[in-house]
């Protein structure tokens, strides 16, 4: 922790230089903290190493999301608006009677998972809110992709037999 205490400028620093995002650096120095916080006390033989080892796969992690979040919304934007004319296809503000039925649908969802075993509903999360890959999810959760792939059929299943398609 004294390592992390010492550096905490500098990473910010190297980071900013990095993402060109104060904010960004912010919150990979952030997760710094909280991975080694939550570490068991184990000696490093290079700690500065560890921390820039640790902020650089949180780094990667971080482009990764807003990788996935930029072709999420570049596919929305090419799915919604006519590109010669910028004519939005989709309607900004749905009719209420859908309102309503797309909230009773996420409450639906969301009671679902709430109900869903521990492992299941985290797995979910990471995979389907967080935008993991399977592989990323694995890690994260400490099984293997294959449980992962299971866990994501099992909630997904849970889903629509409750909920529909």
């Amino acid at each position: 922790m004294a390592a992390y205490l010492e550096r905490r400028e500098e990473l910010i620093r190297y980071f900013r230089a990095r993402l060109r995002s104060p904010e960004a650096a912010q919150d990979i120095v952030q997760d710094i903290y909280l991975k080694i916080a939550r570490r068991p006390a184990e000696e490093i033989t290079n700690p500065a190493a560890y921390l820039y080892r640790l902020g650089s796969n949180l780094m990667l992690d971080h482009i990764k999301r807003e990788r996935r979040v930029q072709r999420r919304a570049s596919a929305w934007r090419e799915a919604t608006v006519d590109t010669e004319s910028g004519i939005q296809f989709a309607d900004e503000d749905p009719a209420a009677d859908r309102t309503v039925a797309a909230r009773e649908r996420l409450r639906l969802i969301i009671e679902t998972v709430n109900e869903m075993p521990p492992a299941v509903r985290e797995a979910f999360r990471l995979h389907k809110l967080e935008g993991l890959s399977h592989a990323e999810t694995a890690a994260a959760m400490g099984v293997s992709r294959s449980s992962v792939e299971k866990y994501i059929m099992a909630s997904l299943q849970r889903i629509v037999k409750k909920v529909g398609r």
